[in-house]
């Protein structure tokens, strides 16, 4: 097997963002956001040799309301444009960092997949059986996810990292240093 990183919702090329956190080899397989649920549905299917999950700021949205995921699709449906925009903004947060670079359009299919995915205890506990080692990494400032539940949510089969001072890209604001 070949290094896989998956990426997040309407991103593509954006795993140089977390080079400092990544462990880049032939057994290992990482995902950002939305990116995530990709990364452990293929290791969950995969017959090949992982050893290690990283998944970065995964997308959990499972303690959010109906109303919140309506509205969202309600917006992207409205103005996609400004929603992406908004959305890369708020991924972005704290950091100034621009992302436009690594911009991909998606589908409102794909945002309405995102929105109502639901992560099983038992496809972790599958992953742990098969040997597979899972981290994941949160920023304590994301405005996307709740770090918080989300990190109660994997703590049972994952090393969790809780990062101070930054969002869901998990990258610091160096325009203050």
């Amino acid at each position: 097997m070949k290094f896989k990183f998956f990426s997040g919702f309407s991103l593509e090329n954006e795993e140089e963002l977390f080079k400092e956190y990544i462990i880049q080899n032939d057994f290992t397989i990482c995902g950002f956001s939305n990116g995530a649920i990709k990364a452990c549905q293929y290791a969950l299917n995969s017959k090949t040799r992982i050893d290690l999950i990283q998944l970065f700021s995964p997308a959990f949205f499972q303690d959010k309301e109906m109303k919140f995921k309506r509205m969202q699709l309600m917006f992207f449906k409205k103005d996609k444009l400004s929603y992406c925009n908004n959305f890369l903004q708020n991924i972005s947060y704290p950091s100034s960092l621009t992302l436009n670079k690594y911009f991909k359009e998606e589908s409102f299919e794909e945002l309405e997949t995102l929105l109502f995915y639901k992560w099983k205890k038992e496809d972790l506990q599958t992953l742990i059986n098969k040997k597979i080692k899972i981290e994941v990494y949160l920023g304590f400032e994301d405005k996307i996810i709740n770090s918080y539940e989300t990190s109660e949510f994997f703590k049972e089969f994952a090393d969790v990292y809780y990062i101070k001072k930054v969002g869901h890209i998990l990258q610091k604001d160096n325009t203050n240093e």
